[in-house]
């Protein structure tokens, strides 16, 4: 995605390149002795083509910008904000270029435009709204794109983060009892951000959360070797899977055990352990298919739920 993306970028470098080379070109010509019968239209065509030709530039300009951003190591939710606020700067400096071009000076295009702000403002207070909280998302940083987020009971990845709304791939959801994707996508303004509470599931400073799986044992059950089985099995694995992570900061995640009475009578040992968000559903499983066998081999020390015993 990243090398389409800077694809896409040298591209779109080359295309401006060539129309502000194009419209430079056009621009020099309307000064040729031959086209003095159009006189009373050169210094339209003249300012015309030369605001074009501006425009091109700076979107150039953002292209090589952008450029430059995905060629960094920024994380991706980062590199994100970053190309949406060149996209944003160079939209409103190529507006002020054709206001300016309209109304012939600077002063009288800032006077109208200032008018026609204020009247956007009264008809289209929602929107303005919710692009208030965007510039509030880009300094503030409550969530960026691959984060998982819980906002007004809509939970699930964030895929995008426009300039009214934001988008995210829900997980769990109505149909579901886990924390896969539904492959349904829920959009929801920007604005509600400043009214309602945000959790965020991932970061970069904290990338894990606390998950926890019970187990039903019967209380005869050897529970120290119990908890050994579910242990190991949640220690093997953080291993295999975060191989990167060196022994103090494995230290800060350690997984931990604990007993509790299950309503049906019956005892649960609870597992509790370090899990990235999107891993829930697999890390779960993973523990469980490393930790059931080895407790199903020793039936002298634990015992399950079975047929009419449940």
């Amino acid at each position: 995605m990243k090398f389409k993306n800077k694809e896409q970028n040298k591209r779109w470098i080359v295309i401006y390149a060539i129309m502000a080379v194009i419209l430079l070109a056009v621009y020099y010509l309307l000064n040729l002795e031959i086209l003095d019968s159009w006189d009373k239209y050169i210094p339209f065509l003249k300012k015309f083509t030369l605001s074009l030709i501006l425009i091109s530039i700076i979107f150039m300009i953002s292209k090589i910008i952008g450029r430059v951003v995905n060629s960094q190591n920024h994380l991706e939710g980062d590199r994100y904000n970053l190309l949406r606020i060149i996209r944003f700067i160079s939209i409103v400096l190529s507006l002020i270029v054709v206001t300016s071009f309209l109304f012939q000076n600077l002063l009288a295009a800032a006077a109208t435009l200032g008018l026609f702000s204020l009247i956007l403002g009264f008809a289209l207070q929602a929107p303005i709204t919710s692009f208030i909280a965007w510039v509030y998302l880009i300094f503030r940083r409550s969530y960026l794109v691959g984060d998982r987020i819980q906002i007004k009971g809509f939970r699930g990845d964030v895929v995008e983060i426009s300039y009214l709304d934001t988008s995210i791939l829900e997980c769990s959801g109505d149909y579901l009892g886990n924390d896969r994707k539904s492959g349904r996508t829920i959009r929801f303004p920007n604005s509600l951000i400043l009214k309602e509470e945000i959790t965020n599931y991932s970061g970069p400073d904290v990338p894990f959360i606390w998950n926890e799986t019970p187990l039903q044992i019967a209380f005869t059950s050897d529970l120290q070797f119990v908890e050994d089985c579910l242990l190991k099995a949640s220690l093997d694995d953080f291993k295999e899977r975060y191989p990167q992570l060196d022994s103090q900061k494995r230290d800060a995640w350690k997984p931990a055990v604990y007993f509790r009475i299950n309503t049906y009578a019956w005892m649960e040992a609870v597992i509790s352990y370090p899990v990235e968000p999107l891993d829930t559903t697999g890390r779960r499983n993973r523990i469980l298919r490393a930790a059931l066998p080895v407790l199903n081999s020793a039936p002298d020390k634990v015992k399950f739920p079975e047929g009419s015993l449940r």
